[in-house]
Order: structure tokens, then sequence, then C-alpha cells
């Protein structure tokens, strides 16, 4: 029997930026280059997950970030690899982070002159570290506003709306990164054998509606009582199945938003009485799945507005957050806006 070659068929990364460069009208050749230093990043980043439990990589570094988590040891080599990656680049003018209090600035002339700046989650998901769960990486690309010189802190705050790129990296059975430029959604799978990444999953589309719905139910008795129903109704029979849903929560946001963008669900992370603002980072986390999940068919919400649609006071701005197949998040908005009528 003879093998058939496949290998024509594959289509790297690198390929299918190149390729799709129109999309990507400000400067041609740099989203080529980010992706590609964000993808060495990840690539570095995943040789350590591999064997993370075979050197001393693993539980706590002995700190805590700005929002006052500590950070484990795999945090804080993620972050320095995805900085030193931008910085080495040069196509990046600096860096916010959710590890860093500040934004990091890159003042050499090459950097200094860049046209984007990146807002990064290094490794979310990472209270799962040392029980091997899946993990990830966050990251979204503004173009910058500031005229001359270094770039500023205006620079970061800017509506989801604005973003010019923005993906995740999933570290889990397989590696694989998807991301967006604004003309829908691309999945692609590292393979080992080779070191390169590889067109897996074009152009993606969230199911409208799901049997998924992923919270942490062990807040139930700190939601509100409209949270509460919608769960209720996720829980019952008179929904758009006509049988219960399945909750699956891993608690690293990457892989559950990943789960429900392939199979169709929502996630969700309100506001509770601990946390009255919601938990999860509107710059890292929000915006740049916001931007993936409308571009893909789904939504993406605070429970009452666009989450891209939000201007940013603060760096490390937090937000409730409902995200997934439209129709799911339509009805928790739905609920959500009956009770405040009331």
């Amino acid at each position: 029997m003879v093998q058939e070659d496949f290998s024509r068929d594959i289509v790297t990364l690198t390929e299918f930026v190149i390729r799709n460069q129109k999309d990507f009208p400000y400067a041609k050749g740099d989203l080529t280059r980010l992706l590609g230093d964000i993808a060495v990043a990840a690539k570095i980043v995943t040789r350590e997950v591999r064997k993370a439990g075979l050197v001393n990589i693993l539980g706590e570094f002995g700190t805590t970030n700005i929002q006052g988590e500590s950070q484990k040891k795999l945090d804080v080599y993620a972050n320095e690899q995805f900085i030193a990656a931008m910085k080495h680049g040069g196509v990046v003018a600096g860096v916010a982070s959710e590890e860093n209090d500040n934004v990091v600035v890159f003042e050499d002339r090459d950097c200094a002159e860049s046209n984007y700046v990146v807002c990064i989650d290094p490794l979310d998901g990472s209270s799962n570290i040392d029980v091997n769960v899946s993990i990830g990486t966050i990251f979204s690309v503004y173009r910058t506003i500031t005229q001359k010189g270094p770039c500023t802190m205006q620079d970061f705050l800017q509506p989801g709306t604005e973003q010019v790129a923005a993906g995740y990296i999933i570290y889990g059975s397989s590696t694989m990164l998807v991301y967006t430029t604004g003309h829908g959604v691309n999945g692609f799978t590292l393979d080992p054998s080779i070191g390169v990444f590889c067109l897996s999953h074009p152009d993606l589309k969230t199911p409208e509606k799901g049997q998924i719905y992923s919270v942490n139910e062990g807040n139930f008795n700190y939601f509100s009582k409209d949270i509460q129903e919608y769960i209720h109704y996720c829980q019952g029979t008179a929904n758009d199945f006509g049988k219960s849903y399945s909750c699956r929560y891993i608690g690293s946001l990457v892989a559950d938003f990943h789960r429900n963008l392939i199979k169709g669900g929502i996630y969700m992370y309100p506001s509770t009485e601990a946390d009255p603002k919601g938990k999860l980072r509107l710059l890292y986390e929000c915006n740049p799945l916001a931007f993936i999940v409308e571009q893909a068919g789904g939504k993406a919400s605070t429970g009452f507005e666009r989450i891209m649609e939000i201007k940013p006071e603060k760096l490390h701005q937090r937000v409730p957050y409902f995200v997934g197949s439209i129709r799911m998040v339509e009805k928790a908005e739905e609920l959500l806006r009956h009770s405040l009528s009331k």
C-alpha cells in the first residue's frame, strides 16, 4: 500500500500570516514578525511546561503580582520570555503584563519608533500549574496613538474596538495558537517534531448556542439573584435544548474559553459580594477573547454592555464577564436586564 504524502497541504503560521498581510495594512511584515516572536516564546514556555515536573520550576516564586496573587515560578518565567521576545523583535514599543505593576516601555530607537503595544497575560490559569491542568497565554495588540517618543500609558488604555490583533495560546495535550486580526479566527497546532505551528483550525466559527455553561458554582450563594436564575435556567429544561446543560469549569480561562469556542457554550465570571466589579482583567483577558469570539460569531458582555466598547480607566481594571455562544450570552443579558428593570 502506497502511503500518500500530505506534506504539501501543511500551512505554517508564518506562511499563513504572509499570505494574509493585506488584513494588517499598517506596516507590512510587522504582524509576521510580532506573531513570530510570540510563537517563539510560546515554544519556549511549552518546553518548560512539558518538563515542569522534572525540574525545580513548579510552586511559588515567593512574591505576589499587582493583583495580590501569589506568583508561580512558571508565571515569572513566562512573563520574562514573552517580554524578552517582543523586545528583541523590535516591532513593539512596550508591553503591559498582568504580572507587572506598570507598563514596560522599550526605549531603544527601533522599539520606540514601533507602531504597536501589546497587552498580555503570560500564563493564565497558573493555579493549575502544579496539578497538570491546561494553562495558557492571552495577548492583545494595539496601534500606538502617541505621536513621538516612547509609548505612554494612553497607548494601552484603549477600548477593545481598537485592537488590531488578539490571540491566545493553550498548553494542553497539544499546544495551540489561535488569533484574529479582525478577519476571522484561525488556529494553529504546534508540531513538536519540527517545532512549527501548522494551520489546524481554519476559519473557526463558534455555534450560536451550546449545552455547556462554565462558572465557579462554589460562588453560587454570593451571586446576585439574576445570575442564580440564569444558572437554574441552564440546569433546567426550559432552554434551547429542552434538557439540562453540562457544567464544565476548569478554572483556566483559556481552557474553558477554547472548549466553548469549539463546542458552543458560555463562560461566566460575574460580580460577587467579594468582587463587585468582577475579577477578570479587561485589558489582558476580556478584550482579547472578546475580539476573538466576536470574529467567530459569538458575543462578549458585562451583562449590560459590550466588552470591547468599554474605555479602560486603569491598567489592571476588572469587569464582570460573559463570553461565548451568542444566544447564550444574550439570554444571560436578558435575565440581568429584566431583573434591573424590576
